[in-house]
């Protein structure tokens, strides 16, 4: 074999393996991108019409997919519905830890998270809570929609427990947190009913009497 031979041929035995690589790594990619998008899709119209309104080919339609691309990602819609209530919460939970990191006291984090909540209920894209809705569409205690729901909450009130334990005995700071819960909830629903300013103006005084027996929250 003459020298040229031989660097064609290390050439392509270098060069091959390479662009194997790219095509799988993009085909992986194109359909990581397909299926975030459908994600997406779904999320804007369950939150919207709800998720029994909401047909299968009506999200394949709008996320202008093949059916079979569909069903690929999601061969049921209950699996669809919980990857959409992961998507919310992941993004909730961003948001959340945001806001949060500029604060610097207990106080001034339950304050900045009642505050993320004004902006939310005033904010065009307010639809009420979409866990509420699931958890209203799918009752049933056994249904993943159910259990994917329950984390959402069980997380919420975790983020709010570890923001009070700073600052109270661990007894209280559980009280504290499901009540809390409790005052997001209420305040969320009753936004939905066209009263949001009033609802996060009563839940920052009930959080005010909430936290005030402990000083160290100032």
């Amino acid at each position: 074999m003459t020298k040229p031979q031989l660097r064609r041929r290390v050439r392509q035995v270098c060069i091959t393996p390479s662009l194997f690589s790219v095509e799988q790594m993009s085909g992986t990619y194109g359909s990581a991108v397909k299926r975030q998008h459908i994600v997406e899709t779904a999320y804007e119209l369950f939150k919207r019409d709800g998720f029994h309104a909401t047909g299968i080919d009506r999200i394949i339609a709008e996320a202008n997919v093949a059916k079979m691309t569909m069903y690929r990602h999601f061969p049921s819609k209950d699996e669809l519905i919980v990857e959409v209530l992961g998507y919310r919460a992941r993004n909730f939970d961003q948001q959340l830890d945001r806001v949060v990191a500029r604060a610097d006291t207990p106080r001034s984090k339950i304050a900045a998270i009642l505050d993320w909540y004004d902006g939310w209920f005033q904010s065009s894209d307010f639809h009420g809570c979409l866990f509420a809705h699931a958890l209203a569409e799918f009752g049933a205690a056994s249904h993943p929609v159910f259990q994917a729901v329950s984390e959402q909450k069980a997380g919420l009130k975790q983020r709010l427990y570890r923001i009070l334990e700073e600052a109270m005995p661990p007894d209280q700071a559980e009280g504290a947190s499901s009540a809390l819960l409790m005052l997001i909830e209420g305040a969320t629903l009753m936004a939905q009913l066209g009263q949001g300013e009033t609802a996060i103006r009563e839940a920052r005084k009930a959080v005010a009497s909430l936290v005030a027996p402990s000083e160290s929250l100032q």
